[in-house]
């Protein structure tokens, strides 16, 4: 196909355009530069400026919608007052989101960190450490839709009269057990939902932790050795509290990732059998009920939750600088 330049001629003034705004712009921030102190600070609220905007556009003005959102009914066509929020408090089916969702936010920074820390006690002193730590990344590949499929298929029942494709319960049938509808009798589906998590996530913990446990002076280990220590007391008095300022980070990274958990339950089991959580909730509400008022006050609880987090790890890393 041949280049039609009149055709494209449209697209090919907006392109030079743009490449003409970004030359003034960074002409401007030049010239700033080597104008003295009041110069220097306009560029940098130049080079700012772009941060800001997206920061507006993207962040502030949707989030500012949704809390305008939440106070309202009928499809946001109405006035509700507080009857979203009231609604989230009393509801069955919201409470139990709220109830596996806090349930997640424990239970899977948790194991996540306890498998990847004992795996990364396992490996970082070892030859070997490269390919282990290759092989517990791995999960991480995955995107968590991938990790729920796999995981359905690790769970999936059949009847007992016919044969068995999932993994568990073709190893029950075979040790003379029946076969069990894993994903949903609950409150068990959430622990089964929880682990197909915990799979994707100890990875990160283990290879943050190996590089923890790297970094620990070998002084006070051997010293702690030399005064007759054993192993186990070594690694309990001397690497985990060295290591601690890494084991929060992991915690709170693990924690804020969670909260906002979705794709496994969705892939795994659409929220049925009391297996929702807060994102899939709000997901429901507002697009497949079409409730916006309740999936924006959903969406206003998660980000409440999420904030002390967040709040804690920006004042670690100010410390820290």
């Amino acid at each position: 196909m041949s280049f039609d330049a009149v055709a494209q001629q449209p697209k090919l003034l907006y392109l030079l355009q743009g490449l003409a705004a970004f030359a003034a712009v960074i002409a401007l921030i030049l010239l700033a530069l080597h104008r003295g102190p009041a110069r220097r600070r306009a560029a940098a609220l130049l080079l700012l400026a772009p941060a800001l905007l997206l920061l507006t556009v993207g962040l502030l003005l949707p989030g500012l919608r949704t809390l305008a959102l939440s106070f309202t009914g009928d499809g946001g066509e109405t006035w509700a007052g507080l009857d979203n929020y009231v609604w989230m408090f009393t509801d069955h089916r919201a409470l139990v989101a709220l109830r596996n969702t806090l349930a997640w936010a424990v239970l899977v920074p948790t194991a996540s960190t306890a498998v990847g820390l004992l795996y990364a006690a396992a490996v970082a002193r070892s030859r070997f450490r490269a390919p282990a730590l290759a092989l517990v990344l791995m999960p991480m590949a995955i995107s968590f839709v991938g990790a729920g499929v796999v995981w359905k298929f690790v769970y999936a029942y059949r009847p007992p009269e016919a044969g068995q494709i999932g993994l568990l319960n073709q190893l029950l049938v075979a040790l003379g057990g029946a076969p069990r509808q894993w994903l949903v009798d609950s409150p068990w589906n959430i622990l089964f939902l929880i682990v197909a998590m915990v799979w994707t996530q100890a990875g990160f913990a283990a290879v943050l932790l190996t590089g923890a446990i790297r970094a620990v002076p070998r002084e006070p280990t051997e010293a702690a050795l030399l005064d007759g220590a054993s192993p186990r007391q070594v690694f309990r008095h001397v690497t985990l509290p060295s290591i601690r300022p890494t084991l929060l980070v992991v915690l709170l990274a693990q924690a804020i990732g969670t909260l906002k958990a979705f794709d496994i339950v969705k892939t795994m089991t659409g929220g049925q059998f009391d297996t929702g959580v807060l994102a899939h909730e709000m997901y429901d509400q507002a697009f497949r009920y079409g409730e916006t008022g309740r999936g924006a006050a959903l969406a206003v609880l998660l980000f409440l939750l999420v904030t002390p987090f967040v709040a804690h790890q920006v004042r670690a890393r100010r410390r820290t600088g």
